[in-house]
């Protein structure tokens, strides 16, 4: 991992979460073609075995195309009739929204609450909040840091996100997950002045990381946070 060069002292890693909802489909969902169908189906087997999402290049064999131009089309499409999110050219942001295998809320990588981490793709364990939370595509984030303490995010918190398709809508101030090219994922305040994004703490021990804006991918921004006392 490229070394920090904010000025911040390196954190301890959060894990992350994403749930796989419910295997009956919501009701918005549209009927999908043949091809579509086919693609899903194979997407929902391999996230239920493997636990991540595949490559756009794992996609394309299985489907037996040479291009990932039909790939992306049905991908495209999955999402716009309710059946999967993602962030298009980044295939490993993918969640599917219906027909899902597992229950609960598996750990998938780590974020970090302080300096910037290398994300993984492991899963350690699972928190069950289905009966509670129907917030589609919800994932959550266990925090062991401290950068969020004056937002009221402690060491051993549990925060709730809602993906965020369209970062351009997001208020100055809102707390997101975010992901920086080339060093990793991080919690924070998120601010944006013209081409330029900060990533601010909630601790003055922590200076802000001041990036271009298409350096940093917004993956998720807070609903709520679960504490257990």
């Amino acid at each position: 991992m490229p070394p920090i060069r904010t000025g911040q002292r390196p954190d301890k890693a959060v894990h992350l979460y994403q749930r796989w909802p419910s295997p009956v489909p919501h009701s918005d969902q549209q009927p999908l073609t043949s091809a579509q169908q086919e693609l899903y189906d194979w997407l929902d087997g391999y996230i239920g075995a493997h636990r991540h999402s595949p490559s756009i290049r794992q996609m394309m064999e299985a489907m037996g195309l040479r291009s990932p131009a039909p790939i992306q089309s049905r991908l495209r499409h999955l999402q716009q009739k309710g059946w999967i999110t993602w962030q298009e050219g980044q295939a490993r942001t993918m969640q599917l929204l219906g027909g899902a295998r597992s229950i609960g809320i598996p750990v998938l990588g780590a974020v970090a609450a302080g300096g910037l981490v290398e994300t993984f793709d492991d899963i350690q364990e699972r928190v069950d909040l289905t009966p509670v939370l129907d917030t589609r595509g919800l994932f959550a984030l266990t925090v062991n840091g401290d950068s969020m303490v004056d937002a009221h995010i402690a060491d051993g918190d549990l925060v709730l996100m809602e993906p965020v398709n369209d970062p351009t809508q997001l208020r100055n101030g809102t707390i997101v997950s975010a992901l920086v090219v080339g060093s990793g994922t991080t919690l924070k305040h998120f601010q944006r002045q013209g081409s330029t994004v900060t990533l601010a703490a909630a601790n003055p021990a922590y200076a802000p990381i001041v990036l271009p804006a298409d350096q940093v991918t917004v993956q998720g921004r807070l609903v709520a946070v679960w504490r257990q006392v």
